[in-house]
């Protein structure tokens, strides 16, 4: 299908669906609207650890359960829509949101806390792959690649929205623990009328039940390709899951700000500019844009760790957003490649490997980094981490080079 709009094919009913190409921008939309989810708590932790006395340990716990529920998700529903169509599992992750929502907005302490983020993983564990092979699913032939890159430009730019309208919401809204989730929970509202409309492009294959066994794996023919991208999976999503969980700690805690707004500014000047470098070479080749995504990200995270060597908020601000820029280019690398290599039938699977490798990235160095900062402090921690992300990065450099290499010596 294209574009075009669909042809009936009962009366009454395909009438109600969008054409392929409006299903491929709502479903676009609703990919952002869970990444600006999971993002808008980061903003409130700072407010939550005031008003109930937790420490940065127990901040990153509420992070790890988050990504526990996640990966959950991943790996026991990651193949799922291959089997019973894309739009069964959408509805399924906006039905449990929209009750991670509720849990928030009631939230009056850490264990309903624990328990909003961790229904809320357990959504986007559902979301996140279904969504991404529903992208694919829809991509219009005429272009071809798109599919790969909304999946690479969404997460940063849903981030980036999340944590800064949050940030924005706390420090100048009322009631700044609840309207963010209502508002939110208005837009699941509108989503669940997106996944009514749009039409299942999933073609289905049996084993629906053998496919709820958690299991991992790439297929053969591509694996080269998909081991050399790991160390940049590594590397960008373990500086994305630092400035998640413990971005507005660090900036109020080694900086002195405290503005609600600059805490959510933190994690945009990550995840801002890497959206827009996403979208801006959305038609460079993608295998290509890992090396140089590898380096700005190495760079800028030696400049931010400069700044705070230097207590400089200024340096510290620019080696954030030039490492963001290296972060867009490393997941659009990443998921532009992912998208052309993955065969119909593979693809949610597919996808649930990278998503696995990425979101263990970004949860066990952040939850590593905030028990260290409990006990060494907020700059060591930050220290060690930035060093550690330096090295992931040039050993993507390293790995593409060698990859190269082998492919040079397979050739004529």
């Amino acid at each position: 299908m294209t574009g075009a709009s669909l042809p009936r094919t009962a009366p009454g009913t395909s009438s109600w669906r969008l054409s392929a190409g409006r299903s491929f921008t709502a479903i676009a939309a609703v990919y952002v609207l869970f990444m600006t989810a999971s993002s808008a708590p980061s903003p409130l932790y700072v407010v939550y650890q005031r008003e109930w006395g937790f420490s940065d340990d127990t901040l990153t716990v509420v992070f790890a359960v988050y990504v526990l529920g996640l990966l959950g998700a991943l790996l026991v529903l990651g193949g799922l829509s291959d089997h019973v169509g894309r739009r069964p599992l959408l509805a399924a992750s906006i039905a449990l949101e929209a009750a991670s929502l509720v849990l928030f907005f009631a939230a009056n302490g850490v264990p309903l806390l624990l328990t909003a983020r961790l229904v809320q993983g357990i959504a986007t564990g559902i979301a996140l792959t279904t969504l991404g092979a529903t992208l694919v699913d829809l991509n219009p032939p005429r272009a071809p690649g798109r599919a790969g890159t909304v999946n690479s430009v969404v997460p940063a730019a849903g981030l980036a929205l999340g944590a800064l309208g949050c940030g924005a919401l706390v420090q100048f809204a009322p009631a700044p623990t609840r309207l963010v989730w209502a508002l939110l929970l208005g837009g699941m509202a509108l989503a669940a009328v997106v996944v009514a409309v749009i039409p299942d492009a999933a073609v289905r294959r049996p084993g629906a039940l053998a496919s709820l066994a958690p299991r991992l794996g790439v297929p053969a023919p591509i694996r080269p390709e998909f081991y050399a991208l790991v160390p940049i999976m590594l590397a960008s999503w373990a500086l994305g899951g630092l400035y998640l969980a413990l971005g507005p700690s660090v900036a109020a805690g080694l900086f002195g700000l405290t503005n609600h707004l600059v805490g959510g500014l933190v994690v945009t000047l990550l995840c801002g500019p890497g959206a827009i470098t996403a979208f801006a070479l959305r038609n460079r080749p993608a295998p290509r844009l890992v090396v140089p995504g590898a380096v700005l990200l190495a760079a800028g995270t030696a400049v931010a760790l400069g700044g705070v060597l230097a207590h400089s908020i200024a340096l510290s601000g620019a080696g954030t957003a030039l490492a963001g820029v290296g972060f867009g280019i490393s997941s659009l690398a990443t998921f532009g490649t992912l998208g052309r290599l993955a065969a119909p039938a593979q693809r949610s699977e597919l996808f649930a490997v990278a998503f696995v490798i990425s979101y263990l990235a970004f949860s066990l160095p952040a939850v590593a980094a905030g028990i260290a900062s409990t006990d060494a402090g907020l700059r060591p921690t930050s220290i060690v981490y930035a060093v550690v992300v330096i090295v992931l990065s040039l050993a993507a450099v390293a790995a593409q080079r060698l990859r190269a290499v082998q492919a040079g010596e397979a050739g004529p």
